[in-house]
């Protein structure tokens, strides 16, 4: 490129600056900037915050995740007790129905016995 070329390139330049700085006001600027910093200093607070409740989370869940995974170990171990009681109280009622056909009441014997009010039943 050659000087002069580059000179009007420079000069260009300075007058396309100097107009956009005409164009900003110098106040609004300063507004803007102050602004910016106190949205920064809020951010940073909220930060830190956010921190801090999440140090507090980990410590809590820690503290409690012990006793929630030895609690469902005893659900898993209670259900799988109470399945295997259920599969033998149904083994043992069908070996008593096939023997004793009328040793227990049928569903129509069970609601002529069961005269409880439903209370699920709006009345």
């Amino acid at each position: 490129m050659e000087e002069t070329e580059k000179e009007s390139i420079k000069s260009a330049s300075q007058e396309i600056s100097k107009q956009f700085k005409a164009l900003i006001n110098a106040q609004d600027l300063e507004s803007l900037k102050q602004l910016q910093n106190l949205i920064l200093g809020r951010l940073q607070d909220s930060n830190a915050v956010l921190s801090h409740f999440n140090e507090y989370s980990e410590h809590c869940f820690a503290e409690v995740s012990a006793d929630f995974s030895r609690n469902t170990r005893l659900l898993k171990s209670m259900k799988s007790d109470l399945d295997y009681i259920f599969h033998k109280l149904r083994s043992m009622k069908a070996k008593i129905t096939s023997t004793y056909p009328d040793a227990l009441p049928d569903n129509t014997t069970i609601q002529a016995l069961d005269q409880r009010p439903d209370l699920e039943m709006p009345q």
